[in-house]
C-alpha cells in the first residue's frame, strides 16, 4: 500500500511534500542504528498532518531520539546549535577558526588589516600551504534566509581593497591570498555563480558538495557546545562569552565547569557527552 503523501510547510513558507528518505538521512546522519531510525521514522510519520511545519517534525524526532541516546540526539541538532552562537555572530567566527584550526590551518580572529583605501576587521585569517585566505563569515540566525549575491559582492570589494598590500608585505610568510565567503545557511544560485566567477572560495552548510560544514564538522568531531542537550542556555552562554566555543574546547577546560557551580556529578555527565561528541 503506497505511503499517504503530506505536503508540510518549510521555514520559508513553502509547501512541499514530506520527504521520508530525507528524514531517515538526518537521524542517520546522527549516528542512530537503521532500527532506531525505522522506529523513529514510524512514530513521525504516524503523526503527521497537512501544512505541518519542519520545525515540528524536527522536534518530535529530536525529541525521540533523545529518549534513546543523547549523543545521536545532539548530533542530529546541529543545524540548530549552530544558529545558536548568534547573535553577534562572533561565536561563529571562533567556530570557524576553530574548524580551520584542526584542518591544519593557522588562524587568527578579528585582525585589522590596512587596505589600498581604507582599513577593516577580517573575520578570520588562515595560512595553509603558503596560501592566505581572507575569510569573511556571513552569520543567519534564522533558517530560512540564503546568503544573496550582495554577500560575495561586498566581500570581493573588502577582499580586492586588501589583496594587494598584503600580498606587497615584505615579511609576509605566504605567496599568495585567496577571499572566502562562509555562511552557516545556503547561498542562492546567483551568489554561487558571482562567487566562482570571482574566484572567491565559498562554504555553506551544504556546499562544496561533500565538503561543506555539515560534513567537515561530522568529519572533525568538532560540534560546538550548542548541541548539548545537558548544558543549560545559560551554561552555554556563560561558556560562549569566554571563547569556549567547541565541545573539545570544554573537554579541555573543564574547570569553567566549576566556576558555574555544577555538581560533580552532573559535570561527569556532561563531559561524558563531550567526549562522546569528540570521539575522545
Amino acid at each position: 500500500m503506497p505511503t499517504k503523501q503530506f505536503h508540510i510547510t518549510k521555514s520559508t513558507g513553502e509547501k512541499v511534500d514530506f520527504s521520508m528518505e530525507k528524514l531517515k538521512n538526518s537521524l542517520q546522519f546522527s549516528g542512530a542504528s537503521n532500527d532506531m531510525v525505522e522506529e523513529i521514522v514510524q512514530k513521525v510519520q504516524d503523526e503527521l498532518y497537512h501544512g505541518i511545519t519542519t520545525r515540528e517534525i524536527y522536534n518530535r524526532a529530536f525529541s525521540l531520539l533523545k529518549k534513546k541516546e543523547s549523543v545521536y540526539a545532539s548530533k542530529y541538532k546541529l543545524k540548530k546549535a549552530i544558529y545558536e552562537l548568534g547573535p553577534t555572530g562572533f561565536p561563529f567566527e571562533k567556530f570557524i577558526s576553530g574548524i580551520l584550526h584542526y584542518s591544519g590551518f593557522e588562524t587568527k580572529v578579528g585582525e585589522i588589516v590596512q587596505g589600498t583605501c581604507v582599513s577593516h576587521e577580517i573575520d578570520v585569517l588562515a595560512t595553509k600551504n603558503n596560501i592566505l585566505n581572507v575569510i569573511e563569515c556571513k552569520f543567519h540566525s534564522d533558517d530560512g534566509l540564503k546568503c544573496n549575491v550582495k554577500v560575495p559582492l561586498y566581500i570581493n570589494s573588502r577582499y580586492n581593497d586588501v589583496k594587494t598590500p598584503l600580498e606587497s608585505k615584505r615579511d609576509k610568510t605566504f605567496t599568495t591570498t585567496k577571499g572566502w565567503v562562509v555562511t552557516n545557511t545556503r547561498f542562492s544560485q546567483d551568489a554561487l555563480e558571482y562567487g566562482k566567477c570571482a574566484g572567491l572560495y565559498l562554504l555553506s552548510w551544504d556546499y562544496p558538495l561533500g565538503d561543506g560544514l555539515k560534513e567537515r564538522i561530522d568529519r572533525l568531531r568538532l560540534y560546538p557546545i550548542t548541541v548539548s542537550t545537558l548544558l543549560s542556555n545559560r551554561e552555554k552562554h556563560f561558556l560562549l562569552e569566554r571563547d569556549v566555543v567547541l565541545c573539545r574546547e570544554l573537554v579541555k577546560n573543564g574547570f569553567f565547569l566549576d566556576h558555574l557551580g555544577v555538581s560533580n556529578g552532573r559535570k561527569q555527565r556532561i563531559m561524558k557527552e563531550m567526549k562522546s561528541l569528540c570521539n575522545l
